[in-house]
């Protein structure tokens, strides 16, 4: 975790309801190319920590015999329990409410363990190390995020793209300068340094895949209000009784760069990290 921060149930409160409307998706090919890398024939355990509202545990389930997914965030679960039955998955998948610090908790052994974009809130020494332990030999752990700084190349838009750093001041103006998270701050941002966690609890790797986005996603304002509210730093909870007023001031906001209130922008590539644990024998 972030030096001085200290995690606590309202980080994502909220924000549940706007998560899968208003986040971009991952690479459309991601659950193709995992199951490719991963060898996945429907036969394995699949462990999700973090799992939101099952953003990659859901499409993966077709893929193995059980999912479980963990989040803290009691929206989280039940969006994801959800999506689950929306999908068709609801007998594949499970979704257990707790802390990534609690892991094992009884859950049993996994052929795969997936952390999309979470790893960064949790104490990564210590749910590394359990996570290893939970995964058969040879099993994977796999690292999942939107590719950063990538090219934005050529293109001609249809849409005005949303005005994000406009966006951010508002943030600021209502919230303050420094970067909230639940009741604390994160003045430095979130930690890194996955690698070499990872490397100290045994996992051998990483091996990289990057699966190429640059669809192009056409947006209205509700999309783009939804995708700030899913975020842990712009979160419905944080504003308390301005809450009404920020929406407004967001939505005049966005009206300014598009009266049609259309927007566009491209799905990223996302960057996929494997790493293994020992083959035993």
């Amino acid at each position: 975790m972030a030096e001085g921060w200290v995690w606590d149930e309202t980080l994502f409160a909220g924000t549940a309801a706007f998560y899968t409307r208003g986040r971009l998706p991952y690479a459309p090919a991601l659950v193709p190319v995992l199951g490719g890398v991963l060898g996945l024939d429907g036969t394995g355990r699949l462990l999700d920590v973090g799992c939101g509202p099952g953003t990659v545990a859901i499409p993966l389930a077709h893929l193995f015999r059980e999912t479980v997914g963990v989040d803290p965030d009691p929206g989280m679960i039940e969006e994801a329990a959800r999506r689950a039955a929306d999908g068709g998955v609801a007998g594949r998948t499970r979704w257990v409410r707790m802390r990534a610090e609690d892991l094992p908790a009884g859950l049993g052994t996994f052929t795969v363990a997936v952390f999309a974009q979470s790893f960064h809130w949790m104490d990564q020494e210590a749910v590394a190390a359990a996570v290893h332990d939970m995964l058969a030999p040879g099993g994977a752990l796999v690292h999942v995020s939107d590719l950063k700084n990538e090219s934005p190349g050529t293109w001609e838009p249809p849409h005005p793209a949303p005005p994000y750093a406009a966006v951010r001041d508002l943030v600021t103006r209502y919230l303050g300068p420094v970067r909230r998270a639940g009741r604390g701050v994160l003045p430095n941002g979130t930690p890194g340094g996955e690698a070499e966690v990872l490397g100290r609890a045994g996992f051998l790797g990483p091996e990289r895949h990057v699966v190429p986005g640059g669809q192009v996603l056409e947006r209205d304002e509700d999309d783009i209000v939804a995708g700030v509210f899913s975020m842990s730093f712009s979160a419905p909870g944080l504003f308390g009784p301005r809450l009404g007023a920020f929406e407004s001031d967001l939505r005049r906001l966005l009206r300014a760069g598009s009266p049609q209130g259309r927007f566009a922008e491209r799905v990223p590539s996302t960057e996929v990290f494997v790493w293994r644990t020992p083959h035993t024998g």
